[in-house]
């Protein structure tokens, strides 16, 4: 063979795996299923300019929606964000890829603690990383309560809602509960003196009791609509997301419309939940999925989400980029004290699942 020869069947070669490369590189898309009002205004802007990638960003609320999709399967999703429970029974399940942590530098901005506690429901924290974290509590119209239950309501204590009297007097200005079983049965075994991580089915029967004592003074259970109607003084009283309150707190400062909010762990405790990244074991676009997650854990950018939701991050590069009025405030950042009542909510086995449900159901429909 001629070194001319040679040289010709070398740049075919080359040619077609170049050919074959460029077959196999991702088309610039990504699909992103978040929770509502869970993002800063600019964060899709700023990566799509970055990278080149046209983002598809739809959202949800309730990880229950969630997981119906991801469980049929081809949603055709590259990130999703459940939270840490649900997490664990869809790792479980197979339901996502493992991490290339090579693809992901700005891992090295996580708080090592944080990323620890994820790992009770993803071990080694192979499948997904903490995206915002924050506490299950009581958000209230200042006013509106005070005008019913009057100076010496019990704004601290998970009696302002569970205890059937003060729901019904504050029935009338509006009571709104997540619809989150798992986070709402919890919160009311902690109230009875339960361990709100039990799963014995009696103390889900006494958290169920309870709950509907003072489910016909709940005007609706619902995971994003409370936001708005506590923010324009539609609602009085929001069980809640910690960072959804804040925000409806902020609507109502910019509305300037005499709406003042306040956001509350009870001195019982409190669900401590993290919501996290993760990329679905049928994603069609992993690689770009990791980009994704990459720069969300960038410092500047995981601030400008902390500053626009309210809500505390596991990422300590971070935290000297976000606002102080943020990172100073016990609801959002709690204290020493408080971070000792909190829990975290325990992966329910099929039995207790199926025996939440029902409760749950129970509970929403008054039967």
């Amino acid at each position: 063979m001629t070194s001319k020869t040679a040289l010709s069947v070398l740049a075919v070669a080359a040619a077609g795996l170049a050919a074959g490369a460029a077959q196999a590189q991702e088309e610039p898309v990504l699909n992103v299923y978040n929770w509502s009002d869970y993002i800063a205004e600019d964060t899709i802007e700023k990566f799509e300019a970055e990278t080149g990638i046209k983002v598809t960003y739809d959202v949800f609320d309730s990880n229950e929606v969630l997981e119906t999709k991801l469980m049929a399967g081809s949603t055709g999703y590259d990130i999703v964000v459940p939270t840490g429970d649900f997490l664990a029974r869809q790792i479980a399940a197979e339901i996502y890829q493992p991490l290339d942590k090579s693809k992901l530098p700005n891992l090295e901005n996580m708080d090592p603690e944080l990323m620890g506690r994820l790992e009770a429901w993803d071990p080694g924290a192979e499948h997904a990383v903490v995206y915002m974290w924050g506490t299950t509590g009581i958000g209230y119209n200042v006013a509106k309560v005070e005008e019913r239950l009057g100076a010496d309501a019990p704004t601290n204590s998970w009696a302002l809602i569970f205890d059937e009297a003060n729901a019904a007097k504050l029935a009338d200005c509006g009571i709104t509960l997540l619809d989150a079983p798992t986070e709402i049965i919890s919160a009311a075994m902690n109230y009875l003196g339960l361990d709100p991580r039990s799963t014995e089915t009696e103390d889900i029967e006494k958290a169920e009791a309870l709950l509907k004592t003072i489910s016909p003074h709940v005007r609706y259970f619902h995971s994003s609509q409370y936001i708005n109607d506590l923010a324009n003084g539609d609602v009085c009283l929001s069980v809640g997301w910690s960072g959804d309150v804040f925000i409806a707190r902020d609507r109502a400062d910019e509305a300037d419309n005499g709406v003042e909010i306040a956001y509350v762990i009870p001195d019982e405790g409190a669900l401590l939940w993290m919501d996290t990244l993760a990329i679905p074991a049928d994603a069609p676009h992993p690689e770009n999925a990791h980009k994704f997650i990459n720069f969300v854990m960038d410092a500047q950018i995981t601030a400008d989400i902390t500053n626009y939701v309210w809500y505390a991050n596991a990422n300590t590069a971070s935290l000297p980029l976000v606002d102080e009025e943020i990172t100073s405030d016990p609801g959002i950042f709690p204290t020493e004290a408080a971070k000792k009542k909190l829990w975290t909510a325990v992966v329910y086995d099929a039995r207790t699942s199926r025996t939440v449900n029902r409760a749950w159901t129970s509970i929403k429909t008054g039967q």
